[in-house]
């Protein structure tokens, strides 16, 4: 009996393993473009806290608006999504799974009563105590690249574009 070779892959070569210049191509591009690398930066930032949030039944803007609920006491939806800079039509969602969730829950506002207030539960409390918990593990799979003193040098530089605009 004979037995065939087993059968490989032809790959293109623009996707061959060996070619590191490619592979570097963004590292490279980041040097000369910090928007850019900015952005992609956020992206290996968002999957590890989507990674990360997973284990505790939230989303990173479900933990955003618990905590800054829990940092500021109540705000409108509004409030909550002009200053985390979550769109409104995704906010909305977001308080739905919150409130469901029974994590935080919706009251007349006592300033407009056409809005909303939505304020922390004592599960929220307990729930965003747990994710906090977690938030070094995060920080650590994250920013494992960075020494310690690069990432405050990181948040200062960050919070510094942040502030001017």
């Amino acid at each position: 009996m004979t037995t065939n070779p087993p059968r490989t892959r032809r790959t293109s070569p623009s996707r061959d393993a060996e070619d590191t210049a490619r592979q570097r191509y963004f590292t490279t591009l980041a040097l000369a473009r910090p928007d850019i690398a900015l952005c992609r930066a956020t992206t290996v930032v968002a999957r590890a806290i989507d990674a990360e949030f997973t284990a505790y039944n939230v989303t990173a803007a479900q933990h955003l608006v618990l905590k800054m609920l829990s940092d500021v006491g109540p705000c409108s939806q509004q409030e909550l999504s002009e200053q985390l800079r979550i769109d409104r039509s995704v906010m909305v969602g977001c308080i739905d799974g919150l409130e469901d969730s029974g994590l935080v829950r919706r009251k007349r506002h006592p300033k407009d009563r056409r809005a909303n207030a939505i304020t922390l539960t004592p599960e929220g409390r307990v729930a965003l105590a747990e994710v906090e918990s977690g938030v070094p593990q995060l920080l650590d799979h994250a920013f494992h690249a960075l020494t310690p003193a690069e990432r405050k040098t990181l948040a200062r530089l960050v919070s510094k574009i942040l502030e001017a605009n």
